[in-house]
């Protein structure tokens, strides 16, 4: 059986071709990613931030490293993510 992580949050930037998911693995560590799609490329959302392998002990602190290492989502206004 595969282990598959478990998306807590989501967030897009603001013009809707980039997204953060805030994860939570099998193993109860956390983890963020951060992805592009291409409007003309039907193919889906790609990992372009190869931050997926770093782990955090909590939600909050993948989503305070994402915040650091993301330039677009720390520059978002304080809003809610929406939940998966």
């Amino acid at each position: 059986m595969a282990h598959i992580n478990k998306v807590m949050k989501s967030v897009n930037s603001p013009d809707g071709s980039h997204c953060v998911d805030i994860f939570v693995r099998p193993d109860g560590s956390f983890g963020f990613e951060e992805y592009r799609r291409d409007v003309e490329d039907p193919g889906g959302w790609f990992p372009i931030g190869h931050h997926a392998t770093m782990t955090f002990q909590t939600e909050h602190a993948a989503r305070q490293a994402a915040g650091r290492r993301v330039c677009w989502l720390s520059s978002l206004p304080d809003r809610p993510t929406r939940s998966t």
